[in-house]
């Protein structure tokens, strides 16, 4: 399961698409047909081209945000003459949905497909039958095993090693910690725990107290820290992987009106707006963001794919970094708590990446 499948589910906006059927939406250009070309065609061919993006949610507030930003980019790239017709599909959660639909855009001879991926290997088959028919598909987020595809992503196990050397700097190399990780088993929590540990492992004076597994959705995140905090109170930093861990961490130590220890997060509003209003307390924190424009690399990979550009079979994006110093930059008050907010990525920057 991927980052954002595991955040907490919101209504869709209506005002996103009305979900009918296989698809969630439809904004195709009137009056534009699709003109397949192969991969590795001149930059002159590669026109008009059907895109499609397969997406295992599109409830939560981050795949919402992931469509806004990725509409955003198609528009440019329609204006360009480059795209001509752009689909979202939702599988609500169902992998088996999921390869349906993937299959059915083969059908329907799309140029591209875009993928966020139920399962790590279930879609792997229809992925490459789509790249067998000549298709370029590009995986984002949540990436597939196959190594047919382009895959677009970042590191999560760097993700739990920033935060850790961050915590264990913050703490001279000694303390006692409450880890707060995602649901056991989960590809994504396990590695960036993965990464975290190895990291505390280096400081022989940094002791877990409690290991925390909990749903990246506030209230049971609030209700399994509270039962760990209760049993050690006397914490020195809180270890947490994902914004609604850390958002219940941060919550609880402030309704208990206790001391505000060093917690590690991510760019969840809730987080960002809380950790803010506290800093002239001395609290202070480090996050890090699984950015929403890992989909317009994945789009802009696909499109230089079309135009012949010997595109990176797997781009790894760095980590935005949030710290004290430039949260203002991030947290946003007029924001619903469970949005996450993160800054544009610079075109220049999407070119190097994709190999431009």
């Amino acid at each position: 399961m991927n980052a954002c499948s595991v955040r907490g589910a919101v209504a869709v906006a209506a005002s996103l698409c009305a979900l009918a059927g296989a698809t969630a939406c439809d904004v195709q250009s009137a009056g534009k047909g699709s003109d397949t070309a192969s991969a590795g065609d001149s930059a002159t061919q590669a026109k008009d081209l059907k895109v499609g993006w397969s997406t295992i949610y599109l409830t939560p507030s981050w795949m919402q945000q992931t469509l806004k930003m990725l509409q955003t980019d198609v528009d440019k790239l329609k204006s360009a003459g480059k795209v001509s017709a752009f689909k979202t599909f939702n599988a609500n959660g169902d992998a088996s949905q999921q390869i349906a639909q993937i299959r059915a855009m083969i059908q329907q001879k799309y140029d591209v497909i875009l993928v966020d991926a139920g399962s790590s290997t279930a879609l792997n088959p229809a992925l490459e039958q789509a790249v067998a028919a000549g298709i370029t598909v590009v995986a984002f987020d949540s990436l597939p095993t196959s190594t047919k595809v382009i895959r677009v992503g970042t590191d999560q196990k760097a993700w739990g090693s920033m935060m850790a050397n961050w915590l264990a700097k913050k703490l001279d190399g000694k303390g006692s910690i409450i880890a707060m990780n995602g649901p056991a088993g989960v590809a994504v929590s396990e590695d960036r725990w993965a990464g975290a540990d190895a990291v505390f492992k280096k400081y022989p004076g940094i002791k877990i107290v409690s290991n925390v597994h909990s749903e990246y959705n506030l209230a049971p995140a609030a209700q399994a820290f509270a039962s760990a905090y209760s049993a050690h109170a006397d914490i020195d930093g809180v270890f947490s992987q994902g914004g609604a861990l850390s958002a219940a961490a941060l919550q609880t130590l402030v309704k208990q009106d206790k001391k505000l220890v060093p917690i590690t997060g991510e760019n969840y509003n809730g987080f960002l707006k809380l950790w803010q209003s506290k800093q002239k307390e001395g609290f202070s924190s480090i996050a890090t963001a699984q950015p929403n424009y890992l989909s317009v690399i994945a789009l802009e990979a696909a499109v230089a794919k079309r135009e012949g550009v010997a595109v990176p079979q797997d781009i790894t994006v760095p980590l935005p970094e949030i710290t004290d110093g430039n949260l203002s930059q991030y947290a946003k008050p007029g924001q619903p708590d469970d949005s996450y907010p993160i800054n544009d990525i610079a075109q220049s920057d999407v070119d190097k990446l994709v190999g431009k």
